[in-house]
């Protein structure tokens, strides 16, 4: 089996429909905001409305360390997913990419 933690994008399945995904912003600095963490935009297939999971940044660089690989796979994507359902993301409907904090293992 392939470790797949490493991947920028890819299609996962929760509870029997595909979820494509993508990391839009790596973890980041802002002089306003200081660190920012990942986000990952999510599409159900065959539907227009997506959602955007919120990552907070890596403990890591909060301490002053170097950055490190980053840190994303299949599972948190699929957590993430759940998430963002449970918190109301429609992904039938039409209109803007919803947005959706959280934590580092998508819940």
């Amino acid at each position: 089996m392939l470790n797949n933690t490493h991947k920028l994008s890819g299609t996962v399945p929760v509870d029997g429909i595909q979820y494509d995904w993508e990391v839009r912003r790596e973890p980041s600095w802002s002089d306003i905001e200081g660190w920012r963490g990942m986000t990952v935009f999510v599409l159900q297939h065959g539907t227009k409305r997506g959602a955007v999971l919120e990552f907070p940044p890596p403990k890591r660089l909060l301490k002053g360390l170097q950055r490190g690989r980053l840190q994303i796979g299949d599972a948190i994507v699929a957590r993430g997913v759940r998430a963002a359902l449970a918190a109301g993301w429609e992904p039938e409907t039409r209109g803007k990419p919803m947005v959706f904090e959280v934590d580092a293992d998508g819940n």
